[in-house]
C-alpha cells in the first residue's frame, strides 16, 4: 500500500527561499519551514507519516517554498 503525498506551499520571501535552497543543496534542513509544512498538514486535518521533503520554490510573487509530505490514509470504520 502506498502512502499518499500532500503538496504544501508556504509563502516566503526571496532571501529565505535562497537560504532554504542553499541548505537543501548542502544536505541540511531549514527547520522553521519544515516545521511550518508539518503544521500545515495538521491544519488541513491530516496526519503526517514522515518528515516533509523540500521540493523547490516557485518563481511567482510571493515566492513559495514547496514541500511534499507523506500522510496517513484516512481510515473509516
Amino acid at each position: 500500500m502506498t502512502v499518499p503525498l500532500m503538496r504544501i506551499q508556504l509563502d516566503s520571501d526571496r532571501l529565505t527561499a535562497r537560504r532554504v535552497v542553499e541548505l537543501h543543496r548542502a544536505g541540511k534542513t531549514h527547520r522553521e519551514s519544515r516545521d511550518a509544512a508539518r503544521a500545515e498538514v495538521w491544519r488541513r486535518g491530516r496526519t503526517p507519516a514522515a518528515e516533509p521533503v523540500f521540493v523547490g520554490v516557485t518563481n511567482g510573487e510571493p515566492v513559495r517554498l514547496i514541500y511534499d509530505v507523506e500522510v496517513y490514509r484516512d481510515v473509516t470504520s
